[in-house]
């Protein structure tokens, strides 16, 4: 392991008022249920437009453009 990453989880234990392997088991723990979380879950449904594409003069590869195009919409 890291030392400085150990160093650091020991200090977190220490504030914690943890032995260093429950901080660590708790880590693990922690990681292993997000990643069960996201493995367990769907994409979102994401909207569908139609149409003919963007409109005349959208340049979407320049984020100032396309937020100058947005804002003259308003």
């Amino acid at each position: 392991m890291d030392d400085d990453l150990l160093e650091a989880a020991k200090a977190a234990a220490v504030g914690a008022g943890q032995t260093l392997t429950r901080f660590i088991e708790d880590a693990v723990r922690h990681q292993l249920a997000i990643r069960d979380h996201v493995e367990g879950t769907s994409p979102p449904d994401l909207p569908i437009f139609s149409g003919d594409g963007v409109h005349a003069g959208v340049d979407l590869d320049s984020n100032a453009a396309l937020l100058d195009q947005m804002d003259a919409g308003r």
